[in-house]
């Protein structure tokens, strides 16, 4: 589908969307007075600084600064595009996304590009499958999935199919012209020889459909069916598919519970399908890679308890390794990571299937935490027996607490690092001493009467009642009056404009980023005097206007003289200024 999202529609799901519904999914917040509050999910902190106004449709993070409307929210706290975020609330209010034709019947090509990418990627899973029903081959896939313990439901439930051996199959199908070819080798579907001949990627494959936040499918994994090589074939990147942030199972372990307690890390894809099988529907795999920062954020924003379940050889313990050095910075007060690792020859997939769903999770018992992990590797590196040594052990750990932002992971981890060297915390504490990671502050910006205007009437829409509209005023040479006239003109066409819209409306002009300033500013004005305090403002920013074009007048008279009219006009303004309650030569 191609052409742009309507802005009215965009007006309309901003309209329909409670922000405070959206967040709370996400992020517990609590009642504190007319607004909301929760700690902040950008960044670490003890006590909530995260304000969420359900009457002005917008959040605000007075520690970190991060602020905006649902669609914004959705941006940052779920990584996704604009559009993306725009589909995810029209979703939310079960409401299907129109697009409009761009004028001379162009097409927006990124965007038809991505939407015909997944509509292409979910055509490819559906033949997949039903090669799993159809091909001459069906019954040796088929009791091969058995053999694997796979019932026919966790099939399904995970979409999986079988690519053929033949060379063409996809290619065949979807392949009708050189656009159609050209995609399906821009989503490593498909494969060019040196001699241009074009074929399948996966053939002769089990094929496990890599699926987005969202459900939309964006790759694939396949895995051979005897004992050839690789064994696991991954879609390589793409367009649409970035191995570094997404994990295989997570959006069907949402689908399965609203809450996810917890999550386990495994290596493949027939682990996850494994342990699903035996009701442990909270599995996710890296694709291939080890376990990155953005899956460690993914992970800590989905549930508060994350399990990395490895083998327990060298590779196993080294990637374990890895995972707790990219979980580090996003190691908060609340969350818990640990280390599970099976014995020698074993793999989720083979031990869940031996000893079933109860004797596997009893086995999380065991599973280390990251601190008795975290020592465990430093030793191994560093023999902290003499001196020396304990001084190394010291310096290999510095480096890895910076990064911690959690008092209670640093504390735990201080605390056992003394013993380790015979020193004490405080001690440490000393030498670990370093400057406090503050956040950057808001910077300050001078709030001149224009700027007052434009906050108040942006925080309060129904002040655009209080005010005549003038739109000659856009022409007025002070900057921002024809900024103050545009929105009071939207509020006017839409009464129940929000904060949040109006920021919308602005989000991708100039404009924006000095609105999204205004939009958290704390004015410390009492609610019973705001429109006193906005319609003496605007009428002031009227009188420097009168003022201004007086004495740009009153100058020429001096220097080049006026015509008629200009005397009249000089006239009006002086009786004007005369009238007004105001000081006329009161100036910004």
């Amino acid at each position: 589908m191609s052409g742009r999202i309507p802005r009215q529609f965009i007006d309309d799901v901003i309209a329909r969307t409670d922000i405070v519904e959206i967040i709370d999914q996400r992020v517990r917040l609590k009642k504190a007075g007319k607004n909301y509050q929760a700690c902040c999910p950008f960044h670490n902190e003890k006590s909530p600084s995260f304000t969420v106004s359900q009457e002005k449709q917008f959040y605000h993070c007075f520690g970190c600064g991060a602020h905006g409307n649902a669609i914004s929210f959705l941006m940052d706290y779920e990584n996704l595009e604009f559009v993306d975020a725009i589909e995810e609330l029209a979703d939310f209010h079960h409401l299907e996304v129109p697009r409009e034709q761009t004028k001379g019947g162009t097409k927006q090509p990124n965007r038809a590009q991505q939407q015909s990418d997944y509509e292409l990627m979910e055509a490819a899973t559906q033949l997949y499958r039903q090669q799993l029903k159809s091909h001459a081959n069906k019954d040796s896939v088929i009791e091969y999935l058995k053999g694997r313990n796979l019932s026919g439901e966790t099939v399904r439930a995970f979409h999986i199919g079988y690519a053929p051996p033949e060379w063409d199959t996809l290619y065949k199908q979807f392949g009708t012209n050189q656009s159609q070819r050209a995609q399906l080798n821009d989503l490593k579907l498909t494969n060019q020889s040196d001699n241009g001949r074009q074929y399948d990627f996966f053939r002769d494959r089990i094929m496990f459909p890599i699926r987005d936040k969202r459900g939309r499918v964006i790759g694939f994994g396949g895995r051979v069916m005897g004992d050839g090589s690789p064994k696991y074939l991954n879609s390589p990147e793409t367009r649409i598919f970035h191995k570094g942030r997404e994990l295989y199972g997570l959006y069907e372990a949402k689908q399965a519970s609203a809450k996810i307690e917890q999550i386990l890390i495994v290596e493949g894809y027939m682990d996850v399908v494994a342990l699903a099988q035996h009701n442990i529907n909270y599995a996710v795999a890296s694709l291939g890679t080890s376990t990155t920062p953005e899956h460690i954020q993914t992970l800590f924003r989905t549930t508060t308890k994350v399990i990395c379940c490895y083998d327990g050889d060298r590779a196993g313990r080294d990637a374990a390794w890895r995972a707790l050095e990219n979980a580090l910075p996003y190691l908060k007060d609340g969350v818990e990571l640990k280390f599970l690792f099976l014995p020698d020859g074993e793999d989720p997939d083979s031990l869940v299937n031996k000893e079933g769903k109860e004797a596997f999770e009893s086995r999380y018992v065991d599973a280390q935490t990251l601190t008795d992990f975290f020592f465990e590797k430093l030793h191994q590196q560093v023999d902290a027996t003499s001196d020396a040594g304990k001084a190394a052990f010291v310096a290999k750990a510095k480096p890895l607490l910076d990064k911690i932002p959690s008092d209670f992971y640093r504390e735990s981890i201080m605390n056992k690092l003394a013993m380790t060297v015979n020193r004490t915390a405080e001690e440490l504490s000393r030498y670990f001493e370093k400057p406090q990671q503050t956040l950057k502050p808001q910077e300050s910006f001078k709030v001149t009467p224009m700027r007052r205007a434009v906050g108040l009437l942006l925080q309060y829409p129904t002040l655009a009642n209080a005010i005549p509209f003038k739109p000659a005023l856009r022409k007025v040479d002070i900057p921002g009056f024809a900024l103050l006239i545009d929105i009071q003109e939207s509020i006017l066409q839409q009464p129940n404009t929000t904060t949040a819209s109006l920021i919308e409306k602005w989000r991708e002009k100039p404009e924006g980023n000095y609105l999204n300033q205004l939009a958290i500013w704390q004015h410390n004005i009492d609610e019973e005097m705001i429109e006193n305090e906005f319609v003496d403002t605007f009428h002031h920013l009227e009188n420097m206007y009168l003022q201004k074009t007086y004495d740009s007048l009153l100058l020429k008279q001096k220097t080049q003289g006026l015509s008629k009219e200009e005397y009249l006009i000089v006239n009006s303004l002086l009786a004007a200024l005369k009238s007004s309650k105001k000081d006329p030569t009161l100036t910004d």
